[in-house]
């Protein structure tokens, strides 16, 4: 199997992979207390590296960066993007490291027309009806994309729902024509065309490069309610259009890289299950002799994309779906995983996706589906779906009235829950292994303390994130290969928003309280 572009890590990683092996000495442990839980991060274990955390910017961000009031704006970018640090040292965002744009269908400019009946739920289009380009389309969502962009945020993806209307089978931003594209074939070159306008077309009016481009959402959902813009895709479809789409990029010189498959569940990567002709996509694309092998393709990015709706309950199903995922990419090297899409969707004994709750329980739920990708499907990237939402749903990592002109904005535990990640976890660091004293596997911390590490490669220093998802208060030491770390503590809990705590050595005892999320930043 042939994927070009590795990532810019292998180098580095590997020479300092081979500097601990030289240098590596065990961690240096007191005699912890009865009951104490001794953590001890592992730095010659490497696992994936973490290239990303990041959100989209459907829907609001269309109503909100073209016509809130400026101060608002930057507010809730700063909430989303900003690195800079409160007065008491705590974080002021959660320092977002990437961004996803969401390329309308155009079935804004349709209104009722459009049949989708939630107006926020329409999306601009620069694709306009007699063929023309008109890049000044989408004002808020290229603010966003500029705010994202001077706060920092280095990693660009625009993604479709449905292609433009004016190409579309029906006419319409969803399909009404079963398991296939809402796109007839010969109208694929003019979809193709349309996408390299809009990477050029970012590139020169905002000088925004966009990374990656995402051509299919969820293929494997029919789309055939008018409730968002949105089309399905055949196996066959997703890898004819990326071909073109490759061979176009090439010919353009453009340096996009195209992200497939955006499954809609985990599943879907690695069975058909109910979907014959839309599943089993790490097979179908990436097997080499596969008649829809897409892995020698010059810009189609080494990974696969998907989203973790509807795998996270029971626990069980959590974990095993993860672990399949993981043991199917490990057949194919070359390849890393990006989660993609996430929000809380499912209605369980633990969450309920309806109701607005801007407080710890759904953060927590979302926690541990973090740790859950990253430490057993080994996700590379992980990425919320809005960044902004005006919706009684749990959706959200800041809310915002229902207001397209002004309106409050309330930051969600969500956000910092997030934060505990995003804005610790920088791109290039490496997840690294981390033993427990009480020895438990993953599966048998679910409930109680989840807790990751990772290494900055460059300066040799590591984090570690601690959820304690029980009712109890958990007691931790860092045992740690040199006595005099320190480390800086922040936590997310009911009454705390990613706060600083203080510094501790390696050693001292650490209280987790119950049910918070906890980050502690070697120094």
């Amino acid at each position: 199997m042939t994927l070009r572009h590795p990532f810019p890590y292998s180098l580095l990683l590997f020479s300092f992979l081979i500097l601990l092996q030289c240098t590596t000495r065990q961690p240096e442990v007191q005699g912890a207390p009865d009951g104490v839980l001794v953590l001890s991060p592992q730095p010659e274990k490497m696992h994936q590296t973490i290239h990303n955390f990041g959100a989209s910017d459907a829907w609001s961000c269309q109503f909100v960066g073209k016509n809130w009031p400026l101060a608002k704006r930057e507010a809730i970018a700063d909430l989303l993007f900003s690195t800079a640090l409160k007065p008491d040292g705590s974080p002021a965002g959660i320092g977002l490291t990437a961004w996803r744009f969401n390329i309308g269908g155009g079935s804004a400019a349709q209104g009722e027309a459009s049949d989708i009946r939630d107006e926020w739920r329409r999306a601009d289009g620069f694709l306009q009806p007699d063929g023309t380009m008109d890049l000044t389309a989408q004002p808020g969502q290229r603010w966003f994309l500029r705010a994202a962009r001077e706060r920092g945020v280095k990693t660009f993806t625009g993604f479709v729902n449905s292609p433009p209307v004016s190409l579309t089978k029906n006419g319409k931003a969803y399909s009404t024509g079963g398991n296939s594209a809402n796109l007839s074939p010969e109208n694929y070159p003019a979809y193709v065309q349309f996408l390299t306008d809009v990477i050029a077309g970012l590139h020169s009016t905002e000088n925004i490069q966009l990374d990656y481009i995402s051509p299919f959402n969820e293929p494997q959902w029919d789309w055939n309610e008018p409730n968002q813009e949105g089309s399905p895709w055949k196996n066959e479809e997703i890898a004819t259009v990326s071909r073109m789409l490759n061979q176009q990029l090439v010919a353009k010189a453009l340096n996009t890289r195209i992200e497939i498959p955006e499954t809609a569940q985990i599943d879907y990567l690695y069975r058909t299950h109910n979907r014959p002709d839309r599943g089993d996509q790490i097979e179908v694309f990436f097997r080499e002799g596969s008649e829809n092998y897409l892995g020698d393709l010059q810009q189609l990015a080494p990974k696969v994309a998907g989203h973790s709706y509807f795998s996270t309950w029971d626990l069980n199903k959590l974990i095993d779906q993860r672990q399949t995922l993981a043991a199917k990419l490990r057949e194919f090297p070359e390849l890393e995983y990006w989660m993609s899409e996430y929000t809380l969707l499912e209605n369980n004994p633990e969450v309920k996706g309806g109701g607005r709750d801007l407080g710890i329980e759904p953060a927590l739920y979302m926690a541990r589906v973090i740790h859950a990708d990253l430490t057993v499907a080994g996700a590379a990237a992980w990425q919320w779906w809005l960044a902004v939402s005006p919706y009684n749903y749990k959706d959200g990592l800041v809310y915002i009235d229902h207001d397209k002109n002004d309106g409050a904005v309330y930051p969600s535990k969500m956000l910092w829950a997030l934060g505990n990640y995003a804005r610790f976890i920088r791109p290039g660091m490496v997840r690294i292994g981390l033993d427990r004293s009480d020895q438990l596997s993953v599966d048998a911390t679910l409930d109680r303390a989840m807790v990751s590490a990772y290494l900055d490669p460059e300066t040799g220093k590591t984090v570690v994130v601690a959820i304690n998802y029980s009712q109890e208060e958990i007691p931790v030491q860092l045992a740690t290969r040199h006595r005099s770390a320190k480390y800086k503590c922040y936590r997310t809990s009911a009454v705390k928003d990613l706060q600083l705590l203080g510094e501790f050595k390696s050693g001292d005892t650490q209280r987790l309280p119950p049910r918070s999320i906890t980050t502690l930043v070697e120094l």
